[in-house]
């Protein structure tokens, strides 16, 4: 399930998770031609679906492209709607995400939060370092608010760990995230939750965010609290900064979809 969740290319499942080699898959493969002068957002059954000249939007699975929210269809048809004379998947991580949710996560939305719940097991939130002093404080500073939240609002209480040496959590800590995701039944959400999850690498940051208690900003930078560290001390890496740009696009497309599912 984890591989289905990664991506959808514009054709099939799935294109490489990693964002510069799907780049370069995409570039090798000739991007299909802008067929339509029109995006258009219109209803569409319950919600609300993305026409291009009148047509609606179907996934790679064939499904309607159907949105609950208008705000949400619009963010799909914004995409559309800024391609140029071809269609590049790989600029439209709203859309990419939205087929996600459809194609995939609805077929087994379980399966789908019990992987978001396995990553508290090892989030990265917990696994401390313990030298340098600045590195330290870093952490306790960006990391510490949002584990005192999940204890306060979600009953969470995870232990901290040195190093990289496994801790094991407490059940009690564990159950009490499923039951905070066993609430979560919608596909679209799912998926967003899903993706930030991948991207940080804590599924308390991503639920931070679902639950509006951080914004993508902040959950971001807490996540890059080692990386960027270490940028400072022998500084950064133009392929590791162009592949943390590309995965900053999708996280912060994630919490947008989020945004507008709200609204």
């Amino acid at each position: 399930m984890r591989d289905l969740l990664n991506d959808l290319d514009a054709q099939k499942y799935l294109s490489d998770p990693d964002p510069i080699r799907r780049a370069q898959s995409q570039m090798k493969t000739q991007l299909p031609k802008r067929f339509y002068n029109e995006v258009s957002v219109a209803p569409a059954g319950e919600g609300f679906g993305v026409y291009l000249d009148g047509r609606p939007v179907r996934t790679p699975g064939k499904a309607v492209l159907a949105l609950p929210t208008e705000a949400a269809a619009a963010l799909v048809a914004e995409e559309f709607a800024a391609q140029g004379e071809k269609i590049d998947p790989s600029t439209m991580p709203v859309y990419r995400l939205v087929n996600t949710a459809i194609d995939g996560v609805a077929a087994d939305p379980a399966a789908v939060r019990d992987d978001v719940a396995r990553f508290a097991s090892s989030d990265l939130l917990c696994y401390r370092a313990d030298a340098p002093v600045g590195l330290v404080e870093r952490q306790a500073k960006a990391w510490d608010p949002v584990l005192d939240w999940a204890q306060r609002a979600l009953g969470a209480r995870l232990l901290l760990a040195e190093g990289v040496i496994h801790v094991e959590q407490p059940r009690r800590a564990l159950d009490a995230v499923g039951e905070h995701l066993a609430l979560r039944q919608d596909p679209l959400r799912l998926a967003a939750l899903h993706l930030m999850t991948s991207l940080t690498g804590s599924a308390l940051l991503a639920i931070a965010v679902e639950a509006g208690e951080i914004d993508a900003e902040t959950a971001w930078s807490a996540a890059h609290v080692d990386e960027d560290w270490q940028a400072e001390q022998w500084g950064q890496d133009s392929e590791a900064m162009a592949r943390r740009a590309h995965r900053k696009r999708d996280m912060m497309a994630a919490a947008q979809l989020l945004e507008a599912l709200d609204g």
